[in-house]
């Protein structure tokens, strides 16, 4: 590893980095039952992925290995995939313009680098058609890989899913979907078969 954090060489398996990503993904896609159009929302921490602390170890394979699984996934079934930046770009979002102007997300003028917006969001803006950085979005459901924090890009009401895979490389993971709010008092009736 360079003086800088970021990493010269790839101390896990692409291979197997690959397979958990996408293992994770089709498990909580399948669960939240989400509909075309609707996002993914996705923090990853390389550095947490290669067993380092978060910021410390920024890997341009590891992010791109996780971005491609991550994008098969949504591509199969036609949802949007959304990355977090770090903390140093406010936690911005790498999107696709389409979605980006179907939701009515404000575009914003970034381009993230490895140790400025991390790796996989660096990997999101080269990947995407055409990727442009919204601030924020309130997506329908979210990966967590890292303990990035992705929940404020989340609509209102999350609920926790746990995958049978829970790591990605060295990463602890935590998934989420969403639902609507419970709106009304004790005479309330509610909707039992929602998502």
């Amino acid at each position: 590893m360079s003086a800088n954090g970021i990493a010269t060489e790839v101390e896990v398996n692409l291979n197997e980095i690959s397979a958990q990503t996408t293992a994770v993904a089709e498990e909580l896609l399948d669960a939240a039952k989400l509909d075309e159009g609707d996002i993914l929302v996705v923090g990853c921490s390389s550095s947490e992925v290669a067993k380092h602390g978060i910021g410390t170890y920024s890997s341009k394979e590891i992010g791109e290995t996780i971005f491609s699984a991550l994008k098969a996934a949504c591509d199969k079934r036609k949802v949007y995939l959304a990355t977090q930046c770090c903390e140093h770009l406010n936690r911005a979002i790498i999107m696709e313009k389409k979605c980006a102007k179907e939701h009515g997300y404000a575009i914003v003028n970034v381009v993230p680098q490895l140790k400025a917006g991390g790796s996989f969001s660096t990997a999101a803006y080269t990947g995407f058609e055409q990727a442009v950085a919204v601030e924020y979005v309130q997506a329908q459901a979210g990966i967590d890989i890292g303990d990035t924090l992705i929940g404020m890009h989340l609509q209102p009401v999350a609920v926790p899913y746990r995958t049978k895979q829970e790591t990605i490389g060295y990463a602890h993971v935590v998934t989420a979907r969403t639902r609507p709010k419970y709106i009304g008092g004790e005479r309330a009736h509610y909707n039992d078969n929602w998502k």
